[in-house]
Parts: C-alpha cells; structure tokens; sequence
C-alpha cells in the first residue's frame, strides 16, 4: 500500500539514487528534495543522467541503489492510485492513432478519479480549432500541445515536464508558460527539464544541474553558480591592443577609470552581465564528461 505524502514532507525525496548499466553509472549518488507546489528545473546536457533520474522518479525504470519517495511512495512499487496522482509529458510522444483531440482526451479522462473538464483542457493548450481533428493529422507542434492536455488531464498532484515546448513557437511557448504558471498557482507540484535556459528562469522557482551523472549543484534559479558567477564582465583593449578583462560589481565606475585612463574611450569596450545560460554552459563546461543517458549508450 502506497504511503500517505504529509503537507509538510517533500513531494520528491531523493538519497544516493544511483543506476548503473554494465557496471557503469549513469546516475551517481543523486540526493535530492523537492517541495510541495515547487517549479524545479532540473538542467543538464545531453547524455547527463536527467532521463534516467526522471525515469526512476516516474516509476518507468528501476534504480540499482539509494531511496527514492515521491508522493510518499516508492515509485518502483507504484499503485494505480498513485499513478493517478502524478501527470508525464514525456519528450517522446506516443504514436496519435486514429482518434481526434477530443475523443483521446475523453478516452484518457477515464482512468482518473477527478479528471479536469476536457473542453477546458483543449481550451487551455490552444486547440480548440483542432479539436475534432485526428491526432495523426496535427502539425509536430500541436500534437505537442496534446502531449501537454494528456499529461494534466488528470489534476496531477506532481506534474512531470520533459522537454514539454519542443516544437513550439516563440507565442505558443509564453502561452505554455502561462499554463505552467495556472497550475503552479493551485499547488501542482512541477518537474521540468528543459534546454531551454529561459523557460527555466521563467518559470522555475529552484533548478539543479546534473553533469555525468552527479547532481553538481541545486539553488534558487537567481543563485545558480554563485555570486561570483553573476558579476558583470567590463572587457576592454589597452594601448597596446591587448584585450583586457575585470569582473566588477560597479562597472560604470571601471569603464571611467580605464577611458581617464586611455583619454578617451577603450577601443572594444563591452560590458557583460551574465544570463542564466552562461552561467550554465560555464558550470557545465568545468565539470567534465559527461554519463550516457541510456542502457544502449552504455552497452
């Protein structure tokens, strides 16, 4: 029987998750928290362990080591009620069918206790033009946004995201973000991995990144990679054509001391502030190889 999750416990509680393929590992020693009605961005490149660890969560792949509770349920043995609970958006969508929009969102609905209204549904992810068309006939972005429909059809308590704007346009991705943040506001619990550096600072309240395997560091999304990493950047040449570099929390001030220095203003000034993804690729950079993100990858 599946555990009771208190208000007070975390709706993901990860200690030394590992999994391991041919001896090798492809998540290593993960631990992790994730608090109820939280917006956690979990980031990392290609082949870094986010799928496997999402698996795992999902309850779609067994682990080889370490305690994992979501929802207050070990996933590995996941009743049907406590699948009910969770929603997936898988970055693979399952092949469409034969059944148009409404009839595969009604067809889904009923496996749920309390399914949220269909035509709502179809409503909120922008495809009410489409809705009695068949699945197979859609455009890739919108049998993406069916992917989405399917995954919170069913008022999931925790709410997984892989890779959920793939296909999207610039609109159809802020619509997306608007949802997210619906959902957010009545307390779902919510997952994302993305590649997209500002879908996570738009809409994560805490991100974690995994590099080989390793959960290298978990912060508040204004706080990933340190202070240091957030102060600006004043780039400059001398004199003598060298370029120069100085981090600086008061680049005015530099940027006039260097021209009353040179009199006059440096040749190639720039003045940097680093976003998200610059802060990520440089964390991802200095941290080294990455694992392989699947048993064939590793065979």
């Amino acid at each position: 029987m599946d555990q009771i999750a208190t208000s007070d416990a975390p709706a993901v509680r990860v200690r030394g998750l590992r999994k391991d393929y041919g001896g090798k590992a492809a998540v290593d020693g993960i631990d992790l928290d994730i608090g109820r009605g939280e917006t956690f961005a979990l980031l990392g490149p290609n082949g870094a362990g986010k799928s496997t660890t999402i698996e795992i969560l999902e309850g779609y792949r067994l682990r080889t080591a370490g305690e994992v509770s979501v929802l207050g349920a070990d996933p590995a043995h996941g009743s049907l009620d406590w699948k009910a609970r969770i929603g997936i958006v898988l970055q693979s969508a399952a092949e469409p069918g034969r059944y148009t929009v409404r009839e595969q969102l009604a067809h889904f609905a009923r496996f749920y206790p309390d399914p949220r209204d269909v035509d709502e549904v179809i409503a909120a992810v922008g495809l009410e033009p489409q809705a009695r068309t068949r699945v197979a006939k859609l455009s890739g972005g919108q049998r993406r946004r069916v992917d989405v429909a399917l995954g919170i059809i069913g008022r999931p308590e925790l709410l997984f995201l892989d890779e959920p704007t793939t296909g999207f346009d610039p609109e159809a991705r802020r619509e997306f973000w608007t949802l997210i943040r619906a959902l957010k506001q009545e307390g779902t619990t919510i997952l994302l991995t993305t590649h997209y550096l500002d879908e996570a600072a738009q809409l994560g309240d805490r991100a974690g990144v995994i590099v080989g395997g390793r959960l290298v560091e978990v912060a508040p999304i204004g706080e990933i990679g340190g202070a240091e990493a957030r102060v600006p950047i004043v780039r400059w040449r001398d004199r003598d054509g060298v370029l120069r570099e100085e981090r600086t929390e008061r680049p005015a001030e530099l940027v006039a001391a260097v021209a009353r220095d040179l009199g006059g203003d440096p040749d190639g000034l720039e003045v940097i502030r680093p976003s998200l993804e610059d802060i990520y690729l440089g964390m991802v950079g200095a941290t080294g190889s990455v694992a392989p993100d699947d048993e064939e990858a590793l065979a």
